[in-house]
């Protein structure tokens, strides 16, 4: 058997968007179940994200250090950031982000997974990059508003981010998921060279080259 996520579409009797702010809403549709039945299925409705583990010589994942509201916990995450355009090309947005957000640029692009974050109740996919042969980028620095002003970066081992995963210290999905599909690919036996190119097809969210 094939282990293999696959699409399929369950008929909606109707729906609505109750809420819509300014970069998601939330959508209530009713379902009809496999037995006949209807169901009512609230999500959020999301644009998609881009992240970036940025990998450096020294195997060293650039890192952030961010405020976040809903949990109210400062994280500690990797670079990411919306699809903020519809069908954006999702390498050139997570440029933007390492950009913006690090002031660096990489010149090894390859997508090292693809997720949806929390299924059963929003529709956000996020591509993960792995960007390596780092250096900083030219021009001014991104300027910083709102939670970003007073934004950490640090540069941290891969190990003890690992160990931070595992110990339920390091709780940000992407670099969850980041850092762990990081070392199973390197113990795969093809290693990192053998990752999908950057412009791999996304049926997720389907973009222009």
């Amino acid at each position: 058997m094939t282990i293999k996520d696959t699409p399929e579409e369950w008929e909606v009797r109707g729906t609505r968007t109750p809420f819509t702010g300014a970069k998601t809403s939330m959508r209530t549709d009713e379902v009809v179940m496999p037995d006949g039945s209807v169901s009512s299925r609230d999500y959020q409705v999301h644009p998609g994200s881009v992240a970036v583990l940025a990998l450096d010589e020294q195997d060293r994942v650039l890192v952030i250090r961010q405020y976040r509201h809903p949990v109210r916990q400062r994280l500690w995450e990797i670079p990411a950031g919306l699809l903020d355009v519809p069908g954006e090309n999702p390498l050139h947005a997570a440029r933007r982000e390492l950009y913006e957000e690090a002031h660096v640029k990489a010149e090894d692009w390859r997508v090292l997974t693809d997720v949806y974050t929390t299924p059963g109740g929003c529709d956000e996919a996020v591509r993960i990059f792995l960007a390596r042969d780092l250096s900083e980028a030219e021009g001014e620095r991104f300027e910083a508003e709102h939670e970003e002003t007073d934004m950490e970066l640090d540069r941290v081992p891969v190990g003890d981010l690992v160990r931070g995963v595992l110990a339920g210290e390091l709780h940000n999905n992407c670099l969850v998921v980041g850092v762990l599909a990081l070392v199973a690919a390197r113990q795969s036996g093809e290693g990192l060279d053998a990752l999908r190119p950057a412009q791999a097809p996304w049926p997720a969210r389907p973009f222009a080259s």
